[in-house]
């Protein structure tokens, strides 16, 4: 796959990354010039539906991950999928500690008495608890991290499964196998069950 014309090479990110990880301070303007455009790409996706009245927007919950990533003490990646996938995470946590922080409730649907697909559709509106899906993914990443990597990504990222394949370098019939997988665990979780 090419990248588009104005998206940076990979080999480009791991050698800024690299830099990084031998203590280049200059290497992390550089990686945020080099991803701003990708990464505010994730942080919309994540962020579609949102409330109107949310505090926070596409560019707010960049700079907060950036802030998780690179903060009191600078991560180090191994390379571009690496680092997007610990982007996603740390997308991910900021707006779960956001909802933590105004202590939201369970919107108007119950997570139980839905399919997940129409469950994940009802968080991607925010019309459901983001909490109960983050509380749900610790669970499922204690039995299997990559699948709940994988749902960070496709959810919170808002990455197909080609794109997801991608970061995970992995064939995109195996990630929609696992998406699948994903998707009943977590449903069976939401449920009350265990996994």
């Amino acid at each position: 796959m090419v990248p588009a014309p104005d998206e940076p090479l990979p080999g480009d990110v791991t050698r800024c990354l690299a830099r990084l990880g031998a203590g280049d301070e200059l290497a992390a303007h550089e990686l945020l010039d080099l991803l701003y455009g990708h990464l505010r790409q994730i942080a919309a996706g994540a962020m579609r539906g949102e409330r109107p009245s949310h505090t926070l927007d596409p560019t707010g919950l960049v700079h907060e991950a950036w802030l998780r990533l690179f903060g009191h003490d600078p991560r180090r990646f191994a390379d571009r999928a690496h680092f997007l996938r610990a982007a996603a995470r740390a997308m991910r946590r900021v707006l779960i500690d956001h909802a933590r922080a105004r202590g939201r409730q369970k919107r108007t649907l119950d997570p139980a008495s839905l399919p997940l697909d129409a469950w994940l559709d009802g968080v991607a509106a925010r019309r459901l608890d983001l909490l109960a899906l983050d509380e749900a993914l610790d669970r499922l990443a204690e039995v299997d991290a990559e699948l709940a990597r994988l749902v960070e990504l496709r959810f919170f990222s808002g990455l197909s499964i080609a794109e997801t394949a991608a970061v995970l370098a992995r064939s995109t019939a195996s990630v929609e196998r696992d998406w699948r997988c994903a998707r009943a665990l977590l449903q069976r979780l939401l449920d009350g069950g265990a996994v």
